[in-house]
């Protein structure tokens, strides 16, 4: 797949997701395969430009290119500004959001709401791709099927997006309505592929090699987005690139090499947010990591007391030392979650 200047290997890439693709999450998927990751959604309100949460967003310190910013907004000239910003900053791909479902940001008119208006959809887009024309920065775009199953628009919307310039197109199979429940629409997607000529990453369930494999054949789509898969399983982009390369499934991690994952992104998060956020929002990452290990819960309850970095760091080094490095682990099925994907 290629986007602008970029061109990807491994199909599977990295969904925004709000409070979970931060930098040292982004580096981690990097790492272990994935070549394509977008950042949370960054507001296009300068106002907010300045916050402590808008900055680590924007901080890409350390984080191979290329660098992927999702923007979010309904002000077509605001949204330009926000782009131009992100450039300056040191990003390469812009993507817009317009897929989000969540109330605070629909009831703004932003993110998957703008899906009621094709012509500011396009006006954003139009708006966006002719500010970033001149530093060579693709534009690529975020969306659902449509604002509910009665009013799917997707088709004129990629069109419209097409038309208007972008590089690449990501649809989430399934409407606003939706959220995260049902199975996605696999149907929708394959006839925005069919329709248009730019790159379409498909997006919604991609939650094993296997089926990446059959969304990509089924849909004709150019990569899979992966999400709610991937948390506490960064190594899953990896294992899609090697079931589609060989056909074979690649032996999960050891043991000993979850413990140097693990061990490696909660001191890389720390780092990020220091001490007092650190330890706290580290706890969604550990428990996602150990969400499908049998007997769990109470060792898990007992992390989530623990308010110091370095005795959490100890507690989660001490549980692996309890088991041989060398075994494998079984092959989990994600955690759902209240993650959101933008």
């Amino acid at each position: 797949m290629q986007i602008g200047n970029w061109l990807f290997t491994n199909p599977a890439v990295v969904a925004p997701m709000a409070g979970v693709t931060d930098r040292p999450y982004r580096r981690l998927c990097k790492a272990l395969g994935a070549e394509y990751a977008v950042t949370e959604m960054a507001a296009s309100n300068p106002k907010l430009w300045d916050s402590v949460k808008t900055a680590r967003r924007l901080d890409h310190t350390g984080e191979p290119d290329p660098i992927a910013v999702q923007i979010t907004g309904s002000d077509p000239d605001m949204m330009a500004e926000a782009a131009l910003f992100n450039i300056d900053k040191g990003a390469h791909i812009i993507d817009i959001n317009m897929g989000c479902p969540v109330k605070k940001v629909c009831n703004v008119l932003s993110g998957s709401a703008l899906l009621k208006d094709e012509d500011l959809v396009a006006r954003i887009v139009e708006r966006v791709v002719n500010a970033c024309l001149p530093h060579q920065i693709p534009v690529t775009l975020k969306t659902r099927t449509g604002w509910d199953r009665q009013n799917k628009n997707a088709l004129r919307v990629a069109k419209r997006a097409e038309d208007a310039g972008i590089a690449a197109f990501t649809l989430h199979g399934r409407t606003r309505c939706d959220f995260y429940q049902g199975e996605a629409e696999y149907d929708t997607i394959r006839e925005v592929k069919a329709a248009l000529r730019i790159p379409v990453i498909a997006n919604g369930d991609i939650d094993s090699p296997q089926k990446a494999k059959f969304v990509l054949e089924y849909t004709g789509a150019d990569a899979v987005m992966v999400g709610r898969a991937a948390q506490g399983r960064p190594w899953i982009f990896r294992e899609i690139y090697h079931y589609l390369k060989h056909g074979t499934l690649l032996a999960p991690p050891t043991y000993g090499e979850m413990k140097h994952i693990l061990l490696e992104h909660l001191q890389d998060h720390y780092d990020f947010y220091g001490e007092f956020i650190g330890v706290r929002s580290a706890r969604k990452h550990i428990g996602w990591y150990f969400a499908n290990t049998p007997n769990a819960a109470p060792w898990l309850a007992q992390i989530n007391q623990i308010e110091c970095t370095r005795t959490q760091l100890q507690a989660v080094a001490e549980w692996f030392d309890q088991h041989d490095p060398h075994d494998f682990l079984e092959q989990p099925t994600a955690p759902i979650t209240d993650a959101v994907s933008c």
